[in-house]
C-alpha cells in the first residue's frame, strides 16, 4: 500500500483539481467515486464534489482500487511525454542534423505541420524551424570543436549554401564566431520528465550545470546566470549525460537510488560553493536546519545567507537543498514549491525507513 503521506495534503490536491493546475501533473491522480473513473489533475471533465473523490499516488494504485482510466484526459499517458507520432521525426533529425524540412516535407511524412508547431511551442518554447536551425548549428559547432573541420567544411556539411549566412546564423545562435569554437563551449539543454513535473537540464563541458523545474519562478534568472558564468548560449541538443541523468532520476523517484553518480559543474561565489558542497553531505532521508548548515560551514551567524545560497542552487534534487528545513521543523524556502519539498522529503524517508512505495 502506498503511504499517503508522500502526497500533498487533500485540500491542496482538491484545490489543484478545481483549478486544473498543471504543476501537479504526475504528482497525484484522482478517483471519482460516483463514476468509477480516475483522472489527471487537469482533466476537463465536470468537477466532482470533494466528498466524491479520493487521491492516488500512481496509476497502478488507482487501477488496483478498481477505477477505470478517463477517456478524456487519458491518465495512462505520461503528461508531457513525447507523442508516438513525433518520435520518428525527431529520430530522423537526430540522425541527420543538417536536414531541412518544410511544411510540404512534413505532409509527405503524414504529419500535420500545425500539430508539430504547436508541440514545439508548448513543450520547448520555440518554433520547429528554430529547433532545426539550432540543431544544425550545434552539429556544426561539434564538427569544428571536436572533429577538426574547417569552418567552410562545417558550413557546407550542414547544408548552408552561403558561408556568410552560416557565419551570421552561427554567431546569432551561439554568441561567438565559428572560428572561436575551439576555445568555447555551448550549454546543451533538454527537457526531462519527472513525477513532479518537467525539469530543464543543462550540460556543459561534459558536466551537468542545471536541473530546475520548468515552472520555477527564478528559472529565467538562473538561465541568465549560467549563460554569464560560462560566457556562452543555451541550445537544445543531445548529450550522453542526459541519458544517464534521466536514468538516475527515474531510479531516485522509484526508490532505487539514494546517491547520484553524475559529474556536476558547480560554479558560484566561494561562499555559495561552500554552502552547496555542504548540501551534498546531507544523507539521503535526513534533514538539517539552516542554522545547523551555517554551523557546519563554520559561519553560525550566516543563517539568512545560507538560505539565500540554497535558493540559488541550480541543480535541484542532486544537490539536495530540499533537505534543509527551519529550526522549528517548518518547510520553507524551496524554489520548486513547498509541496515538492514535502514530497521529496517524504519520498526519501519512506524509502529509507519503511520501503513503503510501490515497486
Amino acid at each position: 500500500m502506498i503511504d499517503q503521506n508522500i502526497l500533498p495534503d487533500t485540500s491542496t490536491m482538491y484545490r489543484a483539481l478545481m483549478e486544473r493546475d498543471s504543476t501537479f501533473e504526475g504528482t497525484f491522480f484522482v478517483g471519482v467515486k460516483t463514476t468509477g473513473i480516475f483522472c489527471r489533475p487537469t482533466c476537463r471533465a465536470k468537477k466532482p464534489k470533494e466528498e466524491n473523490v479520493e487521491f492516488f499516488h500512481s496509476v497502478k494504485e488507482a487501477l488496483s482500487y478498481g477505477y477505470r482510466p478517463c477517456k478524456l484526459c487519458n491518465p495512462l499517458e505520461y503528461k508531457g511525454e513525447m507523442p508516438g507520432w513525433l518520435k520518428p521525426l525527431l529520430d530522423e533529425i537526430a540522425n541527420n542534423n543538417s536536414i531541412k524540412l518544410k511544411d510540404s516535407d512534413l505532409i509527405k511524412r503524414g504529419i500535420n505541420p500545425f500539430r508539430v508547431r504547436r508541440w514545439f511551442k508548448e513543450n520547448l518554447n520555440m518554433t520547429f524551424q528554430s529547433y532545426l536551425r539550432t540543431s544544425r548549428i550545434n552539429n556544426a559547432f561539434g564538427r569544428i570543436k571536436f572533429g577538426d573541420e574547417k569552418v567552410v567544411e562545417a558550413a557546407f556539411s550542414t547544408e548552408y549554401e552561403s558561408l556568410s549566412g552560416f557565419n551570421s546564423t552561427f554567431k546569432k545562435t551561439t554568441g561567438f564566431t565559428p572560428l572561436e569554437s575551439k576555445q568555447k563551449s555551448l550549454i546543451q539543454i533538454t527537457r526531462i520528465l519527472t513525477p513532479l513535473g518537467p525539469m530543464l537540464a543543462g550540460a556543459v563541458n561534459n558536466k551537468i550545470c542545471l536541473l530546475e523545474f520548468i515552472d520555477r519562478r527564478m528559472l529565467e534568472t538562473q538561465l541568465k546566470r549560467i549563460k554569464k558564468i560560462f560566457n556562452t548560449e543555451l541550445v537544445p541538443g543531445n548529450n550522453s549525460l542526459f541519458v544517464k541523468l534521466n536514468k538516475q532520476l527515474e531510479e531516485y523517484f522509484n526508490g532505487k537510488r539514494k546517491n547520484f553518480s553524475i559529474p556536476l559543474s558547480i560554479e558560484g561565489t566561494p561562499f555559495q560553493m561552500k554552502v552547496w558542497n555542504e548540501l551534498l553531505k546531507i544523507p539521503y532521508g535526513k534533514t538539517v536546519s539552516y542554522k545547523t548548515q551555517a554551523i557546519n560551514i563554520d559561519n553560525p551567524k550566516a543563517v539568512r545567507a545560507v538560505g539565500k545560497a540554497n535558493g540559488d542552487n541550480r541543480i535541484s534534487i542532486i544537490i539536495p537543498c530540499h533537505r534543509v528545513i527551519g529550526s522549528n521543523g517548518d518547510l520553507v524556502n524551496y524554489g520548486g514549491g513547498i509541496w515538492r519539498k514535502q514530497y521529496l522529503i517524504n519520498l526519501e524517508k519512506c524509502n529509507l525507513n519503511q520501503n513503503c512505495l510501490d515497486e
